[in-house]
């Protein structure tokens, strides 16, 4: 007890200094976090430097294009008026002049191969000399590069920019497309649709921004209400909302300052920390106010003492284990990941340190009649007291039962975690919006918004084009053109069927493979890289084909039926084939995260049933212990399961997370539990003794946690809402395992 009195004394004697140190430190993190919050959604925070897929991607981009592609429609009147054209053109001049543009593609760019004296030339698809009618008769002999120039009524363009790869534009994605966007504004007026991979990324980025301080701002609120009912006195209020508040600000000074972004996963930081130190500040206060009832003989620096002495080993553990949850996340190799799993747990330390020395200080300050205190609101038809009375009757009367009813949900959850679907929808990703909206509307017309690069490649010394590649090909391509999630396939077949349409004769003759190969690397050349139809060593042949924005499992179907295909199509003892793209990538990222995740949790478990063993010295005991906190993550894996919400990138890292925060009222409770060993009594007086003492304190951090979560449950992004709205129902599951299950198991087993 008398270093409890001594660190009190040092923090009384101190306060002036410490507050003085802490506006300081608030001044310069809120400075750093208004001038350097950025926001980094990047694909390289997904995967590691060296995953084989992420750098087969880069090195797709550099050899064959980037998948970084604008898609822009454009309604006009008569999508074939020349002044319309003209648009384009002075649109084309000013894209094509920026340095992070590789190309640029619409109907004015667009040519086709002539055979003239022997030699291919190539002329405009789009000619003002022409009739409409013999530009359409035109277009029509090539209808999958035409379908992706002007819709079907001719009533809409479309403008393609595609961006250098990846990793040139990474670092400077902010500025690009306000600077299209200008440009379009500039040429076109405001009346265009805009989509295309960098805008849903920039999308992500803004909305991540947006939401993680309308989260922080909306859980300071809602804190500062449940405060009003959970803390005995008013004057508690300011203490806790301090204690809230600072670590947190002081979180992000340190975030910012060494260059750290938020992303998906780190925008959640603010209010797991603001619920999670608010339920330390309401324990500590607590246990402080209920001391101050039970000893009136007691000064206040002895009382603080007490407090500090009676909550810090729970509070220590329950830190403890909540940063095993988070580390779990640390030991993921995804950056992503790791940097909200160090975030977290130094945030936490933070929240640890500083809610008991802003509490202290802030208890300094006030003189509290213990007796006649009461929270400025109540509820005043809530009887605490006699509901974990009731609750103590019925784990006693009914703990078989209670036993029976929770092995049967737990068994049900099992069965669930072997029956979850692991799946992302990229569109749950997304905020509705304008970037949405446009999305939708360019799909409904174009049949996609992104593109998959399908490479063959042959094994032998010969190209392609005499090694029966160009046939197999054809006959390749045939099938994906009839595939119901892809559209407007592109390649040498497109090109070839041209010409033998409009120049049969060619393809009569004997030379035919010759002059083939002759045109169209004569128009691989003329095609500003936009589509690449082969390799320089002509070894490989690709086709360019267009997808939408799927589920993981619809684009792993696509890859599985384009492998099929290939295989039906091509001797794969002398051709390979390469997928590639951000669709290939990001179908295969949900299970590259879910496998790291299990990893994680099964790390986070072993170190949490370590710390519990430590914590209660007793094996049998801790095994009990822990059962109900497995509890709440089957029953989640069976809400998932019943309610068909499929594992995604969100989703997958509630189990680590909520496997460190459901422990945190089980050792509040297992505290008190220990400490009645020394009264005499068995299991069943014991643990309703620790009820009593920790009962009110359990909803009240309960109540918190799930009203933090709640307010992420209110996101516009779907798959963060149904994060939000899983972990607290995790959470209250939790609660009631702790004052159900475990009073039963103990009261049945620990003897």
């Amino acid at each position: 007890m008398k270093i409890f009195q001594n660190i009190v004394e040092t923090l009384l004697i101190t306060k002036w200094l410490i507050i003085g140190l802490l506006l300081l430190l608030l001044g310069f993190s809120n400075y750093s976090t208004l001038k350097n919050l950025k926001v980094d959604n990047s694909l390289a925070i997904w995967f590691l430097e060296d995953n084989p897929k992420y750098n087969a991607y880069i090195a797709y981009q550099e050899k064959f294009g980037s998948d970084e592609v604008f898609i822009a429609m454009l309604p006009v009147s008569n999508a074939l008026d020349s002044i319309e054209v003209k648009k384009l053109e002075r649109l084309h001049q000013k894209i094509d002049s920026l340095w992070y543009v590789n190309t640029s593609f619409s109907l004015s760019k667009a040519e086709y191969p002539v055979y003239n004296n022997g030699v291919f030339v190539f002329s405009p698809l789009y000619n003002p000399q022409r009739s409409e009618n013999a530009i359409k008769s035109l277009m029509s002999k090539i209808p999958s590069i035409s379908h992706q120039l002007v819709t079907a009524d001719f009533k809409n363009l479309f403008f393609y920019i595609q961006l250098k790869p990846t990793p040139l534009i990474e670092s400077q994605r902010e500025i690009i497309l306000p600077e299209i966007e200008q440009y379009f504004n500039e040429i076109i007026g405001n009346d265009y649709h805009l989509s295309g991979a960098p805008v849903l990324n920039e999308a992500y980025s803004r909305g991540i921004y947006k939401e993680s301080l309308i989260f922080a701002v909306l859980t300071i609120a809602v804190i500062g209400l449940m405060l009003l009912f959970l803390l005995p006195d008013r004057r508690y209020l300011i203490i806790a909302l301090c204690a809230v508040i600072v670590p947190v600000s002081l979180l992000f000074g340190i975030i910012t300052a060494f260059g750290f972004a938020l992303n998906m996963i780190s925008m959640l930081i603010p209010t797991i920390l603001l619920v999670y130190s608010v339920s330390d500040a309401v324990h500590i206060i607590n246990i402080y106010h209920k001391e101050g009832i039970i000893n009136s003989n007691l000064n206040k620096l002895n009382l603080m003492a007490l407090a500090f002495r009676k909550s810090l080993t729970p509070c220590f553990y329950t830190t403890l284990t909540t940063i095993v949850g988070y580390f779990a996340l640390y030991l993921s190799p995804l950056p992503a990941f790791k940097n909200m799993g160090v975030l977290t747990c130094i945030g936490l330390l933070l929240c640890f340190v500083l809610v008991y020395v802003i509490v202290i200080i802030g208890l300094s300050f006030y003189n509290i009649d213990f007796k006649n205190s009461k929270p400025v609101l109540s509820l005043s038809n809530i009887n605490y007291q006699l509901l974990i009375q009731r609750l103590n009757e019925f784990t006693s009367e009914r703990k078989s039962g209670i036993i029976l009813v929770s092995t049967i949900l737990m068994m049900a959850g099992i069965y669930s975690v072997f029956n979850l679907k692991i799946d992302t929808d990229s569109l749950n990703l997304l905020a509705e919006g304008k970037a949405k909206q446009d999305l939708r509307v360019i799909e409904s017309h174009l049949d996609a918004s992104s593109r998959l690069q399908i490479n063959i490649t042959t094994t032998s010394e010969d190209n392609m084009f005499l090694d029966d590649g160009v046939a197999s090909l054809e006959r390749f391509q045939k099938q994906l053109d009839e595939h119901p999630l892809l559209s407007n396939p592109v390649s040498v077949i497109t090109i070839k069927d041209f010409l033998e349409e409009r120049t049969p004769v060619l393809f009569q003759s004997n030379i035919n493979k010759t002059k083939l190969q002759s045109a169209l690397t004569s128009y691989n050349e003329h095609s500003n890289s936009f589509y690449t139809f082969f390799s320089k060593d002509l070894k490989t042949l690709g086709i360019t084909v267009g997808v939408k924005e799927l589920k993981t499992s619809e684009l792993e179907t696509i890859m599985n039926d384009i492998e099929t295909a290939f295989e039906s199509s091509f001797n794969t003892e002398k051709f390979s084939l390469d997928i590639q793209g951000f669709s290939v990538v990001f179908s295969q990222l949900n299970k590259f995260i879910l496998q790291t995740q299990f990893r994680s949790f099964f790390a986070a478990f072993i170190v949490g049933f370590l710390a519990l063993l430590f914590f209660i010295k007793n094996v049998k005991t801790t095994i009990l212990v822990l059962i109900p906190n497995i509890l709440p993550l089957l029953v989640l894996a069976l809400a998932m399961w019943i309610l068909e919400i499929p594992l995604d990138v969100t989703t997958v890292m509630i189990t680590p997370i909520m496997l460190g925060i459901a422990m945190d009222d089980t050792i509040h409770l297992i505290y008190k539990y220990k400490r009645t060993k020394a009264i005499k009594g068995n299991a069943q007086q014991r643990i309703d003794k620790s009820m009593v003492y920790t009962g009110s304190a359990l909803f009240s951090t309960t109540i918190a946690l799930v009203a933090g979560f709640l307010i992420i449950s209110t996101s516009a992004v779907p798959s963060v809402s149904e994060f939000g709205i899983l972990c607290a129902l995790t959470i209250a599951i939790a609660f009631i395992s702790d004052v159900v299950f475990l009073p039963a198991l103990l009261k049945r087993f620990d003897k």
